[in-house]
């Protein structure tokens, strides 16, 4: 049988005593008596008697919880999750591995912020599981976390959550689907939606082709499996120190999934008696790690607004300036649809996966940082291999020479936007053209739909009230549609702007997350259609061709659009959402906001 390169390394066996702290050969052992479910579940009192005796009506035996790590399992599983949906299976493969180290597993179920079908859009619900995640954890008596995730949003929600509970954590990626395929092509999830939907407004497939993409384009569970949001983010969880090592590249459905979780399941009950805790690993020249790898991997464009957030919430000030100084030294060696032109997750796995990748750009990476493995960065990828070095180039070889991403500020975006070069046409890295400029997506898509409209291949299509405020929630609307008289042309690129996201696996030259968002009287929303939108990406330059005297004009007679929520939770959302350069995290969760972590009362 062909080696599977992406199988994480043995690590030596460790011999934990569940009943004491005493004689352990690992250093700084903690003791039986600090673990935080002992408050639950130790004292001889009347509250004690009552957390033990329910354990017991779930059939529960003293024994089985004594003296044990209580670790629990956030599960982001549900029917409406198809990225997740073995993780049903999955966790009982996780439950394994925690009884065989010694702990007590129990699942606590959260959110599933699935892509494919939460409306308006996931990124609404990333801080509500974040917040879950983070009292989950401190109202239960929970020692430790198992953290199940993958589709888009809830990587970056678990791991927020996690971090400001600051106990002792792992991530477990879904890991990517299987390939696409239909009429022997490989279809690559998202990339190809887009690519065959232009393909059929233009009259280049029948209504049957299209119907065979939809059959053909997701033939397993598990996350998308080009290098979108969902491998992008598992790369940087993995980067940033929370997945053992190669962990996140291992497909879903590989037989080394199931070890992974099982794997997964016996470390965190180490990892509890030693006390390593999300703080101890993501610092700052962690995330610095993430940034570099990112930019390597051709990753999405929603890798800064997560990156920021996560960085922020475990104390780290990361910002805008990290991303474009990595940009600048760091090019894309991954070559995975949609910045690379051929290649599949599948394919980035059976080349040597996430660690190949890292061991190829080490020089660029701060190689002692600590993960949950208890080693160090360096050691995790030492020794691994490239098996084909057209998947995975080496620096000499790149695909882009740059990184994946850039940002560009200017007039039009003060606080920043970023574009993704390398997975675009290269003549409109610098380009000046006339702004079409609207307000909503169904006056935008009316208009695209216009063959008669006045488009022309130099035009700039502008979507505004599309941020964190204005989306509600800054959904993917980014890659705007080509209006159809330019496909019909042959066209299949043009400069497209808004204060939207786009999908991980979109492509083309659309410049997003403009802040501050025209919602809130960011300059977007004094733009009109006519004004010449000049960008030069090479200068990180982006500016509208108006003086500032008109500007201001614009300005004092501008008029906020209606809010979006007057109760609940879109309510607070948009009472609390902080910007996308700062990463659209609530702003009473920010480390500055008050102390992190505080314990219940147990009485």
């Amino acid at each position: 049988m062909p080696e599977t390169p992406e199988a994480t390394p043995d690590l030596p066996p460790r011999e934990l005593e569940a009943e004491s702290g005493e004689n352990s050969p690992l250093p700084h052992r903690k003791p039986l008596e600090e673990l935080r479910s002992r408050r639950w579940f130790g004292p001889a009192d009347l509250r004690s008697f009552g957390h033990r005796s329910r354990a017991m009506q779930m059939g529960y035996a003293p024994e089985e919880w004594t003296g044990k790590p209580v670790i629990g399992i956030i599960n982001t599983w549900s029917d409406l999750n198809p990225c997740h949906v073995h993780f049903k299976q999955r966790v009982d493969d996780v439950k394994r591995g925690i009884l065989m180290a010694g702990g007590f597993p129990v699942e606590l179920p959260a959110i599933s912020v699935s892509e494919s079908y939460v409306k308006p859009t996931t990124m609404m619900y990333r801080n509500f599981l974040a917040m879950e995640t983070e009292e989950l954890l401190r109202s239960h008596p929970i020692d430790g976390a198992v953290l199940m995730g993958g589709c888009d949003k809830t990587t970056p929600g678990l791991l927020l959550g996690a971090t400001s509970m600051n106990i002792p954590a792992i991530f477990l990626p879904a890991g990517p689907m299987l390939r696409g395929n239909w009429q022997g092509k490989t279809l690559g999830s998202g990339s190809d939606s887009w690519k065959y939907w232009d393909e059929l407004r233009a009259g280049k497939i029948t209504d049957q082709d299209w119907l065979g993409v939809e059959g053909g384009i997701a033939r397993s569970y598990g996350t998308c499996m080009t290098m979108g949001t969902a491998s992008t983010m598992t790369a940087i969880a993995e980067s940033v120190g929370m997945v053992l090592p190669g962990g996140s590249s291992i497909l879903a459905a590989d037989a080394g999934h199931i070890r992974l979780a099982s794997e997964s399941g016996r470390r965190i009950v180490e990892m509890v008696w030693e006390d390593l805790t999300p703080q101890k690993i993501q610092t700052r020249e962690a995330f610095e790690n993430a940034i570099a790898v990112a930019m390597a991997m051709g990753c999405s464009t929603n890798a800064i607004i997560h990156l920021i957030a996560m960085a922020r919430r475990a104390g780290q000030d990361i910002g805008l300036d990290d991303f474009e100084r990595y940009s600048r030294k760091v090019p894309v060696i991954g070559n995975v649809r949609p910045s690379g032109n051929a290649y599949l997750m599948e394919d980035f796995f059976y080349a040597g996966g996430i660690r190949a990748l890292m061991n190829e750009i080490r020089e660029f990476l701060h190689l002692g940082c600590l993960t949950v493995s208890g080693r160090t960065l360096g050691e995790n990828i030492e020794g691994a291999k490239v098996y084909n070095d057209d998947v995975i180039r080496p620096l000499s070889n790149p695909i882009y020479g740059e990184g994946s991403l850039a940002v560009l500020k200017g007039n039009l975006a003060p606080s920043g936007c970023v574009i993704k070069p390398a997975a675009m046409d290269q003549k409109f890295l610098k380009h000046s053209g006339p702004a079409f400029v609207f307000d909503d997506y169904p006056s935008m898509k009316k208009a695209v739909e216009d063959e008669n409209y006045p488009f022309t291949p130099d035009s700039v299509l502008v979507l505004r009230n599309a941020g964190p405020q204005g989306g509600p929630g800054m959904p993917e609307w980014g890659m705007l549609p080509m209006p159809k008289k330019l496909l019909k042309m042959g066209l299949r690129d043009m400069l497209r702007l808004s204060d939207a996201r786009m999908s991980g696996t979109s492509y083309g030259a659309c410049i997003l997350h403009v802040a501050p968002e025209s919602f809130v009287g960011g300059p977007l929303a004094l733009l009109k259609t006519g004004d010449i939108i000049s960008i030069d990406v090479d200068a990180r330059t982006i500016h509208m061709e108006v003086t500032d005297e008109e500007l201001e004009r614009r300005r004092a007679e501008w008029k906020q659009p209606e809010k979006r929520f007057e109760r609940g939770y879109g309510w607070m959302f948009s009472q609390h959402i902080q910007q996308a350069d700062q990463g659209c995290d609530f702003d009473f969760l920010r480390t500055d906001f008050g102390a992190p972590v505080s314990e219940p009362v147990i009485f």
